[in-house]
């Protein structure tokens, strides 16, 4: 189904509109003042390594997949571990992570260098015993003590732990994505078609962006899954975990929707397989719109126009 003319939106009106509620990406990416290039390469080395891992099989990209094109999750409802355990909820993708207030679906790490120790101690992820143990192991490859050294010069004891989570950080502060709603965001009237554009404009009446706002879209806050109507999967309570409150009580972080088309499945618990059918959901129990067939499928369109040209599909 594609919008017709008639339909068709004001693209100046809807930019501005736009402009409004997300914005452009900003020219410094959040936190990347200090990172400096060989912390951002040594970074890079080590969330390709296994041997964060327990037995040497899983590393941060088996959950987070960023080489060859790919979306930054792993395309399972929930991801397998060491021995392969599997954890309760959906890995999220690390593309533009850097534009998440908080990390992890319950928000308990407050950014990406807790974010990163996080997986490596989890006995069902990365499953190693301690830090002292991970900073054992790296001390016995042949290389990192040096490039330790030298990405972080100013420290006596530059292979710690808290100094391969800032390394991982920093090379995942580079994982920003572009793609043909920013040209659009900049001023280019043809970077999206009638339909796409129609969906831009259903996503802003519907309300989507009361969550899902800023420059990815999402990442901002956290919200009871279920507002309107009650979402099935009632078990995992989400930031309750973290907070106690029963407020928080079924509330997560709101996800960012950049490169929503290549992270499939969906929500926390990655119970949702499609992208039509997330979009209709959240239609249902989030913002109580009775979305037409036209609206959904406009408004999938436009989440489409989110993929990254760096991503192949």
């Amino acid at each position: 189904m594609i919008a017709g003319a008639a339909d068709q939106p004001d693209a100046a009106a809807l930019r501005g509109q736009a402009l409004k509620v997300i914005g452009t990406l900003p020219s410094k990416i959040p936190g990347s003042e200090k990172d400096t290039a060989l912390q951002v390469d040594l970074g890079k080395k080590l969330y390709f390594d296994t041997q964060l891992s327990l037995d040497n099989t899983v590393s941060c990209n088996t959950c987070h997949l960023v080489d060859k094109g790919q979306g930054g999750s792993d395309g399972k409802p929930v991801s397998d571990g060491v021995g392969g355990k599997k954890g309760n909820r959906n890995s999220p993708t690390v593309w533009n992570s850097c534009f998440n207030d908080v990390q992890f679906w319950d928000g308990r790490a407050p950014d990406l260098t807790e974010q990163a120790k996080g997986p490596i101690l989890n006995p069902v992820e990365m499953a190693m015993p301690n830090e002292k143990a991970v900073v054992e192991k790296l001390s016995k490859d042949p290389k990192y003590p040096a490039e330790f050294k030298a990405a972080f010069p100013n420290e006596t004891d530059a292979l710690t732990f808290d100094n391969i989570a800032r390394a991982i950080a920093a090379y995942e502060r580079t994982l920003v994505t572009q793609d043909r709603f920013d040209d659009f965001l900049k001023g280019d009237d043809k970077a999206l078609n009638a339909q796409e554009l129609a969906g831009l404009n259903a996503f802003l009446k519907k309300g989507c962006t009361s969550c899902h706002k800023g420059p990815g879209l999402g990442g901002k806050g956290f919200y009871k899954m279920g507002l309107h109507r009650p979402y099935p999967n009632k078990e995992d309570l989400g930031r309750f975990d973290v907070t106690g409150k029963n407020a928080d009580k079924l509330k997560f972080r709101v996800p960012n929707l950049r490169n929503i088309e290549v992270t499939a499945p969906y929500f926390h618990d990655g119970k949702v397989a499609t992208l039509e059918d997330a979009v209709d959901m959240m239609g249902d129990i989030q913002i109580k719109k009775n979305l037409t067939e036209q609206e959904k499928a406009d408004i999938v369109s436009f989440l489409k126009t989110l993929t990254g040209k760096e991503l192949s599909k």
